[in-house]
């Protein structure tokens, strides 16, 4: 049990025994199917934590220089690496931080193809393939949803593969279980099974959400042992990004003012849901508090909101069993996947240099952040 008392608010807590109790589970899935599961970046990166990863995974996934530095510098092992698209600029530094790189277009592959083939370091390349079929709701989070910029169709494909291209890789799940995952695998095998001799192995992306209490893992093993079975050639990868940091931790924050408005209390807190929790905007979606009913009415209901400027920086209503007081604490449940993340670099893309243009027609260059900038920010 975390004694709050000894962590400063705001704080985002991580528990280790929660972390290892998931840790575990992925292991075990990894070693009765006989597949790779690895960590992806996008979703968790607080690299000070990865010797205990590196007890029960060996790899990681990434999605742009910064994220392939990260696992190469401080996971220990070279990164499968996919991006919508690759510099010219970045693409040799991404090479010498990757062992899997995968191309979202047949024009990109073959743009940075030659690099791979004059590199001293041995890179597997892939291509980033499109089933046309997803059961993500949310559209903001749906990779397949009509006119996405991700991947290759099976109509655009060629009947033999270009040299080099190794793998197939796909995403098509958010925090999905093992039965859209057996429907999602009709769909690809239907429309790409015809070039699966043609490759060494299959990236199923992330979503795969094993380590939530309902999920079946027993089907998710039979499904992987299945699709080995009948593809024995292929190594079948997953790279989940909740499932590994699922209930693991929480976000600390403390009430620092009560306002009312119109019949409505406003509990302000010292935390921001634009600026630390981006995603429960995005989503959108109203995060759990501990000992809190979710938009429920009664005399202890409260808007909780967050600390900035922004108008709309606030989520739902919550209905206690007190009445709450300044300086009482206020936890939000799993916040560790993709929050944390997020009020970060996102997928380790660099900020914008910021400069000004003088009058005298030459640029005063302020600010150029750099991989450390990232690195610093994820300890």
């Amino acid at each position: 049990m975390v004694d709050y008392s000894q962590v400063p608010s705001p704080c985002y807590v991580m528990e280790e025994e929660l972390l290892r109790k998931n840790l575990s589970l992925i292991k075990s899935v990894k070693d009765r199917a006989n597949v790779e599961i690895i960590l992806a970046f996008k979703s968790f990166a607080m690299w000070k934590s990865f010797p205990i990863f590196r007890e029960y995974i060996d790899a990681s996934t990434t999605s742009s220089l910064y994220e392939a530095r990260l696992a190469l510098e401080e996971f220990g092992s070279r990164a499968h690496t996919y991006s919508p698209a690759y510099t010219e600029g970045e693409f040799p530094e991404i090479m010498r931080c990757s062992s899997h790189i995968t191309f979202n277009s047949f024009g990109q592959f073959h743009r940075f193809y030659p690099f791979v083939k004059k590199s001293s370091n041995p890179v597997s390349c892939g291509i980033h393939i499109n089933p046309e079929y997803s059961e993500v709701e949310t559209e903001f989070y749906n990779p397949c949803a009509p006119g996405t910029r991700f991947g290759i169709t099976a109509d655009l494909m060629p009947e033999e593969l270009p040299e080099g291209v190794e793998g197939f890789h796909c995403h098509c799940h958010y925090e999905s279980d093992s039965y859209q995952l057996e429907r999602t695998l009709k769909h690809i095998e239907e429309k790409f099974s015809h070039w699966f001799s043609q490759i060494q192995w299959l990236n199923l992306g992330g979503g795969h959400l094993m380590t939530r209490n309902d999920y079946d893992t027993e089907h998710l093993i039979y499904l992987l042992k299945s699709l080995r079975y009948r593809y024995p050639h292929l190594e079948v990868i997953l790279e989940p990004g909740s499932a590994f940091t699922w209930q693991t931790g929480t976000l600390l924050s403390t009430v620092v003012d009560i306002v009312e408005s119109r019949g409505i209390k406003t509990a302000i807190l010292n935390v921001s849901f634009t600026c630390h929790m981006p995603d429960c905007l995005e989503m959108p979606y109203q995060p759990a508090v501990r000992g809190a009913r979710m938009n429920e009415e009664g005399p202890y209901a409260y808007r909780l909101g967050g600390n900035s400027c922004l108008s709309g920086d606030y989520i739902g209503m919550w209905s206690f069993d007190h009445e709450l007081q300044i300086g009482e604490h206020i936890i939000f449940e799993d916040m560790i996947h993709y929050t944390m993340v997020k009020t970060t670099m996102f997928n380790g893309i660099d900020h914008p240099a910021i400069a000004l243009w003088k009058k005298s027609g030459e640029p005063d260059i302020y600010r150029i952040f750099r991989y450390e900038d990232y690195r610093d920010r994820m300890s």
